[in-house]
């Protein structure tokens, strides 16, 4: 009985104490406050983690600004095909770096880049000081540590004693600039491409493109000078031939650009300030002015003998000049241009043509009184000699204004001459025509 009764309470204790525990469970406050706060935590925590991805996925909004292009990376290679490949101005929606990067690149904004590389060493403030200051400031000697300056061909000697052109030069200053724009926005990332990791406040890709790529453009743009200047004199490059010069200069700029695949485009290329070495500003005025004297005796001589020629063969004169020096030049056309010829040579042909025919008609005319007179000298040879003297001496006679005949001396006597200086106003010259 009694074991009996001991093992019915103690079954009766194990079967009463689940129940007491999960009523205690059920009724615990601790932890129905527990309960509702890991439910609070994980909504919240969703919600959380929903903004977050929102935010993610917004954070891909990337605006591209008015007069740039973009290039889209997808893990750090370009996507897209063809014009795709660039986007413009407006609002784009990308995905979240590290998948998708943006590149801004300015492609119409115009950079203006001042080239000084090439002029003297100016000290703060002297380049607002006159040239008269400057002077003052000049050493005696360039120093090509802080000077800089460029070489241009020598004036060319010409003579038995020349000196062959390139051999000797000459050194000017000179202040360029350099107008440039980034052409091709694919290009440029893939050559000139400049990391914008350090942008610091206030700046912009821009800011960032010019101060990297200017030094480039300054080592570039030099080496055009260098190669372009040499081919020109002092005057060409300071007077004669500017526009020549700068166009050379942005020729051999953007070829060198295009060989560096860079994707730039030089817009304009101009010189703001050209000049002399200042220590021997005196001499090369003398020299400026010397040629330029020498040039102006030469196109005035020019001038001169174009309008002699004109004046003495017409338009075709020069060219029938330089046929007479070819000894190759076509006969038949030369003879035609000797009847297109004009002015004085005209009318020096037209007069010799008329004395050409005057003197065949005299002879002629000569001929045929000979032919007349032969028969009778034939027969009378002194005679017909005689007749012809009388008619000659009576034509000459004829044709004088005025006569003196001196008698021959008679008996060994000698005849007195007395001649009249002053000449008789009443006597009429035959020769006056009209008269």
């Amino acid at each position: 009985m009694t074991e009996e009764h001991g093992h019915h309470h103690e079954h009766e204790h194990n079967h009463a104490t689940p129940d007491d525990a999960g009523q205690v469970r059920q009724t615990d406050p601790g932890y129905d406050y527990l309960s509702g706060a890991l439910k609070v935590s994980f909504a919240v925590l969703k919600v959380i983690m929903v903004i977050l991805i929102i935010l993610f996925l917004l954070s891909g909004i990337r605006t591209v600004g008015p007069g740039e292009r973009a290039i889209v990376l997808r893990f750090g290679k370009i996507s897209g095909v063809g014009e795709a490949r660039l986007l413009g101005p407006g609002l784009k929606l990308l995905l979240p770096y590290p998948i998708h990067e943006i590149v801004r690149i300015p492609v119409e904004k115009k950079v203006n880049l001042a080239i000084n590389s090439f002029w003297y060493y100016q000290k703060p403030g002297e380049e607002m000081d006159n040239a008269a200051n400057q002077k003052s400031y000049a050493g005696p000697t360039l120093n090509p540590i802080t000077d800089g300056y460029c070489l241009v061909r020598g004036e060319k000697q010409e003579g038995a004693a020349a000196v062959s052109e390139g051999s000797d030069y000459n050194i000017l200053h000179c202040k360029w600039v350099l107008t440039y724009q980034i052409a091709d926005a694919e290009r440029f990332y893939k050559h000139c491409y400049v990391q914008d990791d350090h942008l610091s406040a206030g700046q912009n890709y821009s800011d960032i493109i010019e101060q990297n790529i200017n030094p480039l453009l300054e080592s570039v743009f030099s080496d055009a000078v260098v190669a372009t200047m040499v081919n020109y004199t002092i005057e060409e490059a300071m007077f004669e031939k500017v526009a020549s010069v700068t166009d050379r200069v942005k020729e051999r700029l953007q070829n060198k650009l295009n060989a560096l695949d860079s994707g730039i485009k030089v817009v304009s290329v101009q010189i703001r300030d050209i000049t002399w070495p200042r220590q021997v500003g005196a001499a090369f005025q003398a020299s400026l002015t010397a040629t330029q004297n020498k040039q102006k005796a030469i196109s005035e001589a020019k001038l001169n003998a174009e309008k002699i020629l004109n004046e003495t063969g017409g338009p075709i004169a020069g060219e029938l000049l330089a046929s007479l020096h070819d000894s190759s030049y076509d006969s038949q056309k030369q003879e035609q241009l000797w009847g297109q010829v004009a002015g004085r040579a005209q009318e020096q042909i037209a007069d010799s043509r008329g004395y050409r025919t005057k003197v065949v008609e005299d002879a002629r005319a000569s001929a045929e009184y000979l032919q007349r007179i032969l028969p009778e000298y034939r027969k009378y040879p002194k005679l017909v000699i005689q007749r012809v003297y009388q008619d000659a001496i009576e034509q000459v006679l004829r044709n004088a204004d005025e006569k003196t005949v001196i008698q021959p001396a008679q008996h060994g006597k000698a005849t007195d001459v007395r001649v009249l200086i002053n000449r008789d106003p009443g006597i009429k010259p035959k020769s006056e025509p009209g008269k």
